[in-house]
């Protein structure tokens, strides 16, 4: 897979909208707006934008909207698939991967504990009853779903499953080498692909319903995270492989970056400073079980935004961030846009 971009300058929003009026196409914001992270860096689907970036990406959107015919909508709609593929429509099964020698005891790549952490969340996830993972289970692929519908209206289709018993499905600490302290795009997929062979994942039908979390030590920068210029706290895509498709997401250390990525989002004190990797993994995670293969699933036609890209850092009100209770603890989490109810959800129906 090759892959590469660079990041954005400090491109005024004057600027910016000007040479985007030149245009007579409707463009999708992700990789149009200036601000996204996604700009001039299309892999980075459903990327988690910096809090401080995210005010000028809403307001260059807002100025762009008479260009897109129909875009007061935020409604997900079905992109058609990608091999097949749209939804992780079976019980989804995360594999959390500790990028690096630096997760080694006593090397100091993980001054916070996240990898317990982390494990915790996934083992959470799905269990007392939680309804946080509801929203998701309306989306769905198959035969019977057309592409551009908004609504799953088929009582055979299947649907985003729901993991009753926790969504963790294993852990590799990853410590041969250290792991790269700028990884690049490729040599994050390649750890993907890796640990699907550690994992015993050689085959297209045993990672249909699978995604991998690569999770960086604290002090490193894939893909450039935390350094000047770039405005994301994660983002997911796929890698092509012998062993089928590879759903993976970019987990950087993202305390590292403060409250622009969740420091005390929802929670103060030191708890909250575990809030950024709650919030982060859990945005991922929804919109790799809604969009396994992007943009094959479900995104906005207009804007390109996955189902947690609409409601990410909401404050206060409908949809705002809030503790989710599980079966092992309490998480922070983000809310998730809902086709059938019209808003974003922190809790919904389990289908």
């Amino acid at each position: 897979m090759s892959i590469s971009g660079t990041s954005i300058g400090k491109t005024s929003l004057l600027v910016a909208c000007c040479l985007a009026a030149c245009s007579s196409e409707p463009q999708r914001a992700g990789t149009e707006n200036p601000y996204s992270p996604r700009y001039r860096h299309d892999y980075r689907h459903g990327a988690v934008p910096t809090r401080e970036i995210m005010p000028k990406m809403r307001s260059w959107e807002e100025w762009r909207h008479p260009a897109w015919p129909n875009y007061n909508t935020d409604a997900m709609a079905y992109g058609g698939g990608i091999d097949g593929i749209g939804v992780t429509s079976g019980t989804p099964r995360v594999y959390l991967v500790f990028f690096g020698s630096q997760w080694a005891s006593g090397a100091g790549g993980d001054p916070l504990g996240v990898s317990i952490f982390l494990q915790a969340l996934f083992s959470g996830i799905g269990t007392g009853g939680e309804r946080w993972s509801g929203t998701m289970t309306q989306y769905c692929d198959g035969p019977t779903v057309r592409t551009g519908d908004t609504s799953c209206n088929t009582a055979k289709t299947p649907h985003v499953g729901y993991p009753s018993s926790g969504a963790l499905a294993g852990v590799w600490f990853d410590t041969n080498v250290a792991a790269p302290a700028n990884a690049t795009v490729e040599q994050l997929a390649q750890e993907a692909i890796n640990a699907a062979a550690f994992f015993g994942n050689t085959n297209p039908a045993a990672n249909r319903y699978a995604q991998y979390l690569i999770v960086s030590p604290s002090g490193t920068h894939p893909d450039g995270f935390a350094t000047s210029g770039e405005t994301f706290c994660g983002w997911h895509n796929y890698a092509s492989s012998p062993y089928g498709d590879i759903a993976y997401s970019n987990m950087p250390y993202v305390s590292d970056a403060g409250s622009g990525c969740g420091v005390n989002f929802v929670n103060k004190g030191p708890q909250g400073v575990l809030d950024a990797f709650s919030i982060v993994a859990g945005h991922e995670y929804a919109e790799m079980l809604t969009d396994q293969l992007p943009p094959g699933g479900w995104t906005n036609p207009s804007s390109g935004e996955e189902a947690a890209d609409e409601c990410a850092w909401i404050t206060s009100g409908q949809g705002a961030a809030a503790n989710v209770t599980m079966a092992n603890g309490t998480f922070a989490m983000q809310s998730i846009w809902s086709n059938d109810t019209d808003q974003c959800e922190i809790a919904h129906a389990i289908r």
